[in-house]
């Protein structure tokens, strides 16, 4: 929100106006879309739409028609007083009439300067509009003629003037682009008040377009058919900039568990968290895309780029933490359309952790998309679900220049679905993989070896009990891959180090493929809590015999059980926020569970929802993991700040969906590797206690790294 009317109003304030303008260059088409913002609002409102050409003082009147503006229209409209002011006469060249503008539930301000800096502080929501320089007179200039031809650079340079000053657009609440397929103001109107209604307007939720809509409906289509997933995934997504595949790929591979000493192997747990695989990408009517950097959220949508200023999780809540759907009873899978995507580890700085800024340049801290439409694969019944968002709020009905719907039933997408599937077979092959990259690691062995110990005397000083350090390798590409180079890189990713909460991760060219084990945290709809944190890890063996035995050194270290236990006891306490008092239970303590390159040692943490309580909250209060972590959390993450000496980035952070429903299913950013332009990284790392071997340390993150590396056809430095 603009200025400090977003912070709320005192219950005698709840009559004041909503204040919105809509701001940009002369031909922007400013005007056209006020009207429609108007039109729209006025089904549940009273709306007042005043225009500032009716007070600039002729043709080099910019600067005091946006101070008289501020002065006698901006000022007492905001203070819930009529303004009075007096209109330029245009073909007089002098001051007229006096006029007045009554307060009413909205007021929209509409013109060059109509979010100037004098007036920012008095919004709450300013939205500008851009065009580049030929439209906008082309467009000034079919509007009205000759009269505005011989001034239009004359006027056009106090508007560069006055943005060289004042920096409105950058600023706004929400952009819209002209240029964009949806920008003529008719078609941007829609978007743009879904927007506001996002932005949480003040005093104003109710009746509001696009806020606290009433629940959609899901519309799912099952298609009794199977396909390879990576053959479909192509087929759908191939030209698709952002894409997310959250891939079971341990579905179709065994588990090659056995009991060893009493432990359970794990592997009825691995294929229950193995059953589904999601596809989507943020195309369709209703698909956007956020992004979170440094305090700000970016959500792109059609025409209309907003911005939320503030911390991540209060933003997550307001587009998540309200379930808003319904989907039918006899579909299986939680996830019914919604958010999928990663949050980065640097989002600590939200839950007690310090702020280290990202270089320039780097992933965003967070990004998701959201999906009106996806693919659900059901790896035990061997079939499609097709899902399909119905939202009486959808900006357009259809979209056929970003691959849309042709009906608002969904069946469009659905006979998509269908035509990608009958096509999949006949597609080439994907490309082959980059020629294997040579990989760097940031700590020599000597220097990690020294951190291990330097993190030890934090323990022997009381300051944590176990310290989960971490490190990264780093490799150059000779060139950015291109789509279908990264699906390739993913397939020989899953093939190798297949796993439950496999991924691949497309936005733009930023990347992340990976094979992680480990579930952070689930949510369901009645609000049941589950975590699987993972600590202890043992490479598989080359043989039957040896695998046996390195399983069964993993079911009786103590050091392991003991890193293990620590773990549960910190999600125990982070679960225990927001959790029914005593519902939080320890079902599965240390079980072994087994996967192509590595043992896990995995325990099981449940616990219910609090009535009321905030579902982003309870996310955030276990953020980030504490199996990447250490105990106790904040006070270890300070250490591993300066351990460490760099961020970590997307790893160590959590990937995953966050359903319509209120579900959610979240994975820790563990075994998955970066991709940023020509750039790959890798981090690994492992939990440090008081008796940790240092050089058994740097051998548990060479075989945490071997599935990775090998997949590529690299090996771990020397």
């Amino acid at each position: 929100m603009t200025g400090p009317a977003a912070a709320g109003t005192t219950a005698g304030a709840a009559a004041l106006p909503v204040l919105i303008a809509v701001d940009g260059l002369s031909g922007a088409g400013k005007t056209t879309l006020a009207v429609e913002l108007a039109a729209a609002l006025r089904a549940h409102h009273s709306v007042s739409l005043f225009h500032l050409e009716d007070l600039y003082p002729g043709w080099d009147g910019l600067a005091a028609g946006i101070a008289a503006f501020r002065e006698h229209v901006a000022v007492p409209l905001a203070a819930g007083r009529t303004a009075r002011w007096r209109a330029w006469d245009w073909a007089a060249g002098e001051y007229g009439e006096i006029r007045s503008t009554a307060p009413a539930d909205i007021v929209i301000f509409e013109g060059v300067g109509a979010s100037s800096a004098g007036v920012r502080d008095l919004l709450d929501a300013a939205v500008w509009v851009s065009a580049p320089t030929h439209l906008r007179r082309e467009r000034a200039l079919a509007r009205d003629g000759d009269t505005y031809a011989p001034h239009w650079e004359r006027w056009a340079a106090q508007e560069r003037a006055w943005t060289a000053g004042d920096p409105a657009a950058a600023a706004a609440d929400i952009r819209v682009d002209r240029q964009h397929l949806h920008g003529e103001p008719v078609a941007a109107a829609a978007f743009v008040l879904r927007a506001l209604g996002e932005l949480q307007v003040p005093r104003l939720q109710s009746g509001w377009p696009g806020a606290n809509a009433a629940a959609c409906t899901v519309r799912v289509d099952r298609l009794d058919t199977w396909i390879a997933p990576e053959r479909l995934f192509a087929s759908l997504y191939a030209d698709a900039p952002r894409a997310v595949w959250l891939d079971s790929s341990s579905a179709a591979a065994p588990s090659g568990t056995t009991e060893v000493s009493g432990a359970v192997s794990g592997a009825a747990q691995v294929a229950a968290r193995s059953r589904y695989s999601i596809m989507a990408d943020d195309g369709g009517p209703l698909g956007r895309y956020a992004e979170h950097r440094s305090g700000i959220t970016t959500v792109v949508s059609g025409p209309v780029t907003a911005l939320h200023r503030g911390p991540f999780f209060p933003w997550l809540d307001s587009v998540w933490g309200r379930p808003r759907a319904t989907v039918s009873a006899d579909y299986p899978c939680g996830f019914a359309l919604g958010w999928l995507g990663f949050l980065g580890y640097e989002l600590k700085r939200e839950t007690g952790g310090t702020d280290i800024p990202l270089p320039p340049g780097a992933a965003p801290d967070a990004a998701l998309i959201f999906a009106g439409r996806a693919v659900v694969l059901d790896h035990e019944q061997e079939c499609l679900y097709v899902l399909t968002l119905a939202d009486p709020l959808a900006p357009v009905p259809s979209d056929p220049g970003n691959g849309g719907d042709s009906d608002d039933g969904g069946g469009g997408w659905t006979a998509q679905v269908k035509s990608a599937v009958e096509t999949a077979a006949q597609k080439p092959p994907a490309p082959d993989l980059p020629a294997p990259a040579r990989f760097a690691v940031r700590d020599s062995r000597d220097a990690y070896l020294a951190k291990v110990r330097a993190a030890q005397q934090e323990i022997g000083n009381g300051n944590s009990y176990e310290v989960c350090l971490t490190t990264s390798l780093t490799a150059q590409l000779p060139a950015p891959p291109a789509g279908g180079e990264v699906l390739a890189l993913y397939r020989a990713l899953r093939r190798r180090s297949p796993a439950p909460f496999a991924s691949l991760l497309r936005f733009g060219s930023f990347c992340l493929a990976g094979t992680s084990p480990e579930r952070f945290l689930a949510l369901d709809v009645p609000g049941r809590i589950r975590a699987e944190p993972i600590k202890g890890t043992r490479p598989r063996g080359a043989t039957a015999a040896e695998d046996r035995r390195l399983e069964a050194d993993l079911v009786s270290s103590l050091k392991d059980r003991a890193e293990n236990v620590m773990i549960v006891d910190l999600l125990r306490n982070d679960l225990s926020h927001y959790a029914v008092p005593g519902s939080v239970t320890v079902p599965r303590l240390c079980a072994v569970e087994s996967y192509a390159t590595v043992h896990q040692l995995v325990s099981t943490v449940d616990a219910r929802l609090r009535p009321g309580a905030s579902r982003a909250e309870a996310v955030a209060a276990a953020f980030p993991p504490g199996s990447m972590t250490g105990a106790p959390k904040i006070s270890t993450m300070a250490i591993l700040d300066r351990l460490e000496g760099a961020p970590r980035g997307a790893y160590s952070g959590v990937v995953g969906w966050f359903s319509l429903t209120g579900a959610a299913d979240l994975s820790v950013v563990i075994r998955t590797l970066e991709i940023q332009g020509t750039a790959l990284t890798l981090g690994v790392g492992g939990a440090v206690t008081a008796d940790s071997d240092p050089a058994a340390e740097w051998e548990e993150i060479r075989a945490k790294a071997f599935g990775v590396l090998s997949a590529l056809g690299s090996r771990f430095p020397d």
